[in-house]
């Protein structure tokens, strides 16, 4: 889900316009690639030579999107890991998982999500009894990466690729949970900057690893289930978020770049709260205290 206009297709830098014409020989673990731009991203980087390990929490969908995968990528190297994000003991397990049976770790794409809802209006809990937008969207995503982050920083140069939005909001510190006027959207919102705020605190803290952590909005309402279930109109296809993550993950120019939030193709600010360090430190102490 998210709530700003595309750019126009020619404003893409040529490396996102091109079909690969080299072999991408890199592992990637995308989150949620069941359905939705997780499955077409997958799809891509299946094309390009890439290593697929893909995530899902159905197993029938999950073995559905690793033939589909493996067709397109001519026999591309592709392995599965089955967890329920809303499940924090089941995202600790996958992790484990991932370190015991893969030798590497090139690109961790946090792409998972769990929209406004179909209705928006109910609040939904997680296993643990967390609001289930800020457990799916922010918990899920820094845990995972946390757990993965001696396996990516032993492959490095590694990455990491937070899908975001730019429908952002601040999170407010005295109802974190939002167990007062709760609204679905408006959790999401909350939950995807909470990730753009971990996302900038890591890239700081781990500047000399090798890894880079950034965060992007990567469409104007894709023709997503979480869109339609909300019951909003898609307007473009998936595939138009596809081409500015695909970049993120491979473009060679970005090898450097860390700590930045994008919007498509464009680096640019993301929303105020997300440079006020206090808040940060504020949802680093909580977010330690919640995954203790």
């Amino acid at each position: 889900m998210d709530t700003h206009s595309t750019e126009n297709r020619a404003t893409e830098p040529a490396a996102a316009q091109a079909r690969p014409d080299s072999a991408f020989d890199r592992t990637v673990l995308v989150t949620g690639a069941t359905q939705g731009m997780g499955r077409h991203l997958a799809l891509d980087l299946a094309r390009r030579g890439a290593t697929l390990l893909l995530h899902g929490r159905d197993p029938a969908r999950l073995d559905e999107a690793a033939a589909e995968v493996r067709a397109a990528g001519s026999g591309a190297a592709v392995r599965t890991y089955l967890a329920d994000l809303a499940d924090l003991n089941q995202v600790r397990a996958m992790a484990s998982e991932v370190r015991e049976r893969e030798p590497r770790l090139d690109v961790l794409v946090n792409n998972a999500v769990a929209g406004g809802g179909a209705a928006p209006l109910r609040r939904e809990v997680s296993r643990q009894g967390h609001e289930l937008r800020f457990a799916v969207n922010y918990l899920a995503p820094f845990l995972l990466t946390r757990e993965l982050l001696p396996l990516l920083t032993a492959s490095a140069p590694a990455r990491v690729v937070d899908v975001a939005s730019i429908g952002q909001a601040p999170v407010d510190f005295d109802d974190v949970m939002m167990e007062r006027g709760y609204e679905g959207l408006e959790a999401y919102c909350r939950s995807k900057l909470a990730l753009i705020m971990s996302a900038f605190d890591l890239a700081d803290r781990i500047a000399d690893s090798g890894v880079t952590v950034n965060a992007l909005h990567p469409a104007h309402l894709m023709d997503t289930r979480g869109v339609r279930e909300y019951g909003l109109t898609p307007a473009v296809p998936v595939e138009e978020g596809v081409r500015p993550t695909v970049r993120l993950i491979t473009d060679p120019a970005l090898a450097d770049v860390t700590g930045r939030y994008f919007d498509r193709f464009t680096d640019t600010p993301a929303h105020e709260q997300a440079y006020d360090l206090r808040a940060r430190a504020r949802l680093a102490a909580l977010t330690r205290e919640l995954l203790a």
